[in-house]
């Protein structure tokens, strides 16, 4: 059984790592549906046979990650319109050398929406491996690890350069999108948010940064 934490912005277990070790570790904890194991099995395997595998050194593929904000009652999720690949997607980006994917993914949730007070909730709630197609680069893979990003009350985002537009959906609203949103952002929708209420509620009035919140099941 293990413990969901939820960690503030400044948490030393948040700081920049370079070691891939730091890496494998975050996605062993990982809590996976069935489809998450499967991408995690070849996450950990291209991994452990490329040392720059969290750099854009890495052309065939390289570590990113990612966020899904959740809204601080747990009903909604923050999701931008991509400039460059002109698709809905969560908050995420390149490690860039940084093992520490939560880190990573709290920091690009940050950048990318404006959005003060963030905390982001560990273990990793879902792995995906997609390949991206951005102008003026070679097709890539994105092993992508992916994390609930809390916000607070009240927050007001911001978009940056990265994207087109932020808007705040339901799931009964993933449809009204367009483009429509892909079949690997669903999946993550689907967990997040419910892993993200199972936090809140074990909560009660307020998220302990510290305290442990929810126990679930490992699987994948």
């Amino acid at each position: 059984m293990t413990t969901f934490e939820v960690l503030e912005e400044h948490d030393a277990r948040l700081g920049r790592d370079e070691d891939l070790g730091r890496s494998l570790a975050l996605l062993g904890a990982a809590l996976l549906d069935e489809t998450g194991g499967v991408h995690r099995d070849q996450v950990v395997a291209y991994v452990e046979g490329h040392a720059d595998a969290a750099w854009r050194s890495s052309v065939e593929a390289h570590l990113t990650g990612s966020a899904l904000v959740v809204d601080a009652a747990g009903e909604r999720t923050l999701l931008m319109l991509h400039r460059k690949l002109g698709r809905w997607f969560q908050p995420g980006g390149h490690a860039d050398g940084d093992a520490n994917l939560a880190a990573v993914a709290l920091r690009e949730a940050r950048e990318e929406t404006g959005l003060g007070g963030l905390r982001v909730v560990a273990p990793a709630i879902d792995v995906d491996v997609h390949q991206v197609e951005p102008p003026g680069e070679a097709p890539h893979l994105h092993l992508d690890v992916r994390f609930v990003v809390l916000a607070p009350d009240g927050a007001s985002e911001e978009a940056n350069e990265e994207s087109l537009a932020l808007r705040w959906v339901r799931p009964s609203e993933l449809d009204d999108l367009d483009p429509p949103l892909d079949e690997s952002t669903r999946r993550l929708v689907r967990r997040g948010l419910e892993v993200a209420r199972q936090v809140l509620d074990a909560a009660g009035d307020g998220v302990s940064p510290r305290r442990p919140a929810s126990r679930t099941p490992r699987s994948g």
